[in-house]
């Protein structure tokens, strides 16, 4: 009997990476998208479904065994990224705010949302089916930029 072939668990890794990205990515689309609408139809309805509604996430279905498929540093990224998410649910379904404190709070959580999903997205990849890790680079100058001409 020929041996079973030892790719199962890192392709189900990947393929739960690769749906946390593209979750990700969509809220974050979304949230950029139709922030000012969301904030306008509060004012306008009292309602909060327009404040929720664009940060409906996938993950809320994700079982632990699939998590689990992900390393610890990984595990990390997409906890803080998802609670940050939670964060702002949180304080969209429950703040007594005016709609004017509304939409500066929410543009700012929006803001640290972006920086939590781009922490997420160097941790796991990028959702483009390959979920290759964003590597950070710096420029650094070699002293002048002129040149001698002779």
């Amino acid at each position: 009997m020929a041996p079973r072939a030892r790719s199962a668990p890192s392709e189900a890794a990947a393929r739960v990476r690769h749906l946390i990205a593209l979750d990700a990515e969509n809220v974050l689309r979304r949230l950029g998208e139709r922030q000012a609408e969301m904030v306008r139809l509060f004012s306008r309805l009292r309602e909060r479904g327009p404040l929720l509604e664009p940060l409906h996430s996938w993950f809320d279905s994700v079982a632990f065994a699939e998590l689990a498929a992900l390393s610890p540093h990984e595990q990390r990224a997409v906890n803080a990224f998802y609670a940050q998410l939670g964060e702002l649910r949180w304080y969209l379904r429950y703040t007594e705010e005016m709609p004017g404190q509304v939409q500066l709070a929410l543009a700012q959580r929006a803001r640290a949302l972006a920086e939590g999903h781009h922490a997420l997205t160097a941790a796991i990849g990028p959702p483009d089916g390959v979920g290759a890790p964003v590597v950070e680079a710096r420029v650094v100058g070699r002293g002048s930029s002129k040149r001698r001409r002779g």
